[in-house]
C-alpha cells in the first residue's frame, strides 16, 4: 500500500511539471539501464529548472506558493507556472554579479568543508575553475581540489555531472 501511494505522489509530482514522458521509465525497476536514463534526465530537467528560477529571482521576479507567508515587504506577486521547456537550456540571468573570495583554509578538514560549503550556496553546478575562482590563496592549493571534490563525491556530498563536455560539480 504504501508503495502505491509512492508512486501515485511521482506520478502527480510528474504531471505538475509536465514530465509524464518519463513516468514509466521511473516506475519501471525492471529495467536498470531505462530507469537510469529517466533519472538522469529528472535529474538534468530539475538542474535547469532551478538555474532558470535562480535567475528569474535574481532579476526580482519572484513564484511564491505562499504569498501571505513568503512574501515581505514590497514584492510583486508572480503566479506559480511549473511549466518549463524540458529539453531547453535555461536563459543565461545576464552577467553575474561578482562572487566573493573566501581565504583557502589550512587543515585539510576545513578545506573539504570550504568546498563543501561553496557547492552548497551556488544555485548551478560549478566546473573546477569556478570553485577556484572561490578561493585566494598562495602556493600549490589549487592542485588539491580535484582530489577535494573526488572525496566529497565519493562520501555522496557531490555529484559530477557533464554538462555539454565540461566537468561540473553540484551539492547533491
Amino acid at each position: 500500500m504504501l508503495k502505491s501511494l509512492h508512486d501515485d505522489l511521482d506520478a502527480a509530482v510528474l504531471a505538475a511539471y509536465g514530465w509524464q514522458d518519463l513516468q514509466a521509465a521511473l516506475a519501471d525497476h525492471t529495467q536498470a539501464e531505462a530507469r537510469a536514463a529517466a533519472v538522469e534526465a529528472l535529474l538534468e530537467r530539475l538542474v535547469a529548472l532551478n538555474a532558470k528560477r535562480a535567475a528569474e529571482e535574481a532579476a526580482g521576479h519572484v513564484r511564491w506558493l505562499r504569498p501571505d507567508f513568503q512574501q515581505r515587504g514590497s514584492g510583486v506577486q508572480a503566479g506559480m507556472d511549473v511549466s518549463t521547456e524540458a529539453d531547453a537550456p535555461a536563459e543565461p540571468a545576464g552577467p553575474a554579479a561578482a562572487v566573493p573570495k573566501r581565504p583557502w583554509p589550512s587543515g585539510l578538514p576545513e578545506q573539504i568543508k570550504a568546498v563543501a560549503d561553496t557547492l552548497a550556496e551556488s544555485p548551478a553546478a560549478l566546473t573546477l575553475g569556478d570553485v577556484e575562482a572561490r578561493f585566494t590563496a598562495r602556493g600549490r592549493w589549487r592542485e588539491r581540489l580535484p582530489t577535494i571534490l573526488a572525496t566529497l563525491e565519493a562520501l555522496g556530498r557531490t555529484r559530477l555531472v557533464a554538462q555539454a563536455g565540461i566537468e561540473r560539480w553540484q551539492r547533491v
